[in-house]
C-alpha cells in the first residue's frame, strides 16, 4: 500500500489519508515492500504502529525526527502529521487501529523496543489487511487484544529521536549538523548559519533542551545505526562516515547509547530480518 497522491511536502499542508480506503473495518495491516519513498505530510484517523522487519524508515513531525531500524516498532498516533521516508530495501509491516481499540496511546510519536509478543502478533495480523470491506468478531477481538499490547509497550521506548526546532537559528544549525556528521565542527556551524558560538550554545539549549554536542553525538549514532543496518559496510567504514577517527572510541558511544557493540548491533539486526 502507498500514500496517495494528496499527501503534502510541507507540514502546514496536511493531507488528511483514508488509510480503509472507504472500508469500515475497526483495524487492519498492510506490507510496504519497496525502493525509497517520501511519504510527504500527513495524518490519518487511525492510530499506527509500523514494524520495520528490514532496511530502515525515518519519521519526522513537527518536533522531532525518529530513526525506525530493523527489528523496532514506530507508534504514531491518530490525528499526528507526520511524514515517512523508507529508505532503500525496506520491508514494513503496519498495523492501524481504530482510536477506541489502544488505551492511552499518547500524542506524540515513539520508537519502541521489539519484543517478540508484539512482533508476532503484528506479523499474523497481515492476513486482514486493512482495507478489506469490514471487519468481523475474530478479527476485532485479535486486534483489541493487540491494541492492549501495544499500549503496555509505550512505557518502553527506545531513545531513537533527534528534537526539532521552530528557532530558525536552531533548525538551521541542526540541518547542517545533520548534513556534515563526518567532519563538523562548532565553529563550522556558526559560520554556516552567521551567528556566534555563544549564541548558538544559549539558543541551542533553550529550544530543546540539550546541548549541541550532546546533540551531534546522538545524530551520528542515529546515522550509524541506519548504515549498520544495511549491508556492505564495515564498522570501520561506519564510524569513518559518522565522523569519529578512531574505531574505539566509535565502539566505546555506540555501546554507551545503544546498549551493544556495533558488531552485535549489525549481527543481530541482519539475522533477524525474515524471521
Amino acid at each position: 500500500m502507498r500514500l496517495g497522491a494528496r499527501s503534502a511536502k510541507d507540514p502546514a499542508e496536511t493531507a488528511s489519508v483514508d488509510i480503509r480506503r472507504g472500508g469500515r473495518a475497526l483495524a487492519g495491516s498492510y506490507l510496504y515492500e519497496g525502493d525509497r519513498l517520501v511519504t510527504g505530510w500527513h495524518s490519518h484517523e487511525m492510530h499506527q504502529i509500523e514494524y520495520a522487519v528490514s532496511g530502515v524508515v525515518e519519521v519526522e513531525t513537527a518536533s522531532a525526527h525518529y530513526l525506525l531500524p530493523p527489528q523496532q516498532f514506530a507508534w504514531i498516533p491518530a490525528g499526528l502529521t507526520h511524514q515517512a521516508t523508507m529508505n532503500a530495501h525496506v520491508r514494513t509491516v503496519s498495523v492501524m487501529f481504530a482510536p477506541e481499540l489502544v488505551p492511552r496511546p499518547g500524542d506524540r510519536a515513539r520508537i519502541l523496543a521489539a519484543s517478540g509478543l508484539i512482533r508476532e502478533m503484528v506479523l499474523y495480523a497481515l492476513r486482514w489487511p486493512i482495507d478489506r470491506e469490514d471487519g468481523d468478531a475474530a478479527s476485532d477481538d485479535y486486534y483489541r487484544a493487540l491494541g492492549h499490547v501495544v499500549s503496555d509497550a509505550l512505557e518502553h521506548e527506545a531513545p531513537l529521536s533527534l528534537p526539532n526546532s521552530s528557532d530558525p537559528i536552531v533548525a538551521a544549525a541542526m540541518d547542517y549538523t545533520r548534513e556534515h556528521l563526518d567532519e563538523i565542527t562548532v565553529d563550522q556551524v556558526c559560520r554556516a548559519i552567521a551567528v556566534s558560538e555563544r549564541t548558538l550554545r544559549r539558543q541551542f539549549s533553550a529550544a530543546v533542551g540539550m546541548s549541541w554536542r550532546a546533540y551531534l553525538l546522538r545524530a551520528r549514532l542515529m546515522r550509524a545505526m541506519a548504515l549498520l543496518a544495511a549491508p556492505g559496510h564495515s564498522v570501520g567504514e561506519v564510524a569513518a562516515a559518522v565522523g569519529f577517527a578512531d574505531v574505539s572510541a566509535f565502539a566505546r558511544a555506540f555501546g554507551q547509547h545503544c546498549g551493544e557493540t556495533p558488531t552485535s548491533y549489525r549481527h543481530r539486526v541482519r539475522s533477524d530480518v525474515g524471521r
